[in-house]
């Protein structure tokens, strides 16, 4: 028996090894995107372009606030980081992440979370390469304070 174990052990670490190389290999091969502004200076907190090669794209539908038992909770915070948390795991589904968001469109039902928004999303979107992006003031679902859907694109496999 332990000899059994002595053999599986290279084994094993052989092929989690395998494992991390091709992992690492998949990271490098995504896509390289182009974040384009026009007159070449940065807006604040958006690109006006983004420029991908050809790949897979995903899309994903407009995500809310709600915990993961689908409770939805009152304030703006936490329904946002649950919207991103929802969000990343839709992107997970297509095999994408949040680094692959191409274009992103945020719907909130005032203006005065503009500003909590921004400093929320900054946890989950690389704001030197930001996703082209949108804002809408909307009336959405009630108890509903925020909805984000979002495009992303990785490399076609």
């Amino acid at each position: 028996m332990f000899m059994m174990i002595r053999r599986s052990i290279p084994t094993a670490l052989a092929l989690f090894s395998g494992m991390a190389i091709t992992a690492m290999a998949a990271a490098k091969k995504r896509l390289e995107k182009q974040f384009l502004n026009v007159g070449g200076k940065k807006p604040p907190g958006y690109t006006h372009v983004v420029v991908s090669a050809p790949g897979k794209m995903i899309f994903v539908s407009g995500q809310g606030g709600n915990d993961e038992a689908g409770n939805m909770p009152t304030d703006f915070a936490t329904q946002a980081h649950n919207t991103f948390k929802n969000l990343g795991k839709c992107l997970a589904l297509g095999g994408a992440g949040f680094p692959d968001i191409v274009k992103i469109n945020y719907f909130v039902t005032d203006m005065k979370y503009l500003a909590e928004l921004r400093q929320i999303r900054a946890n989950y979107l690389n704001m030197d390469a930001p996703p082209a992006a949108t804002l809408v003031q909307s009336g959405l679902a009630p108890g509903l304070l925020i909805e984000i859907e979002c495009t992303a694109m990785i490399d076609a496999k």
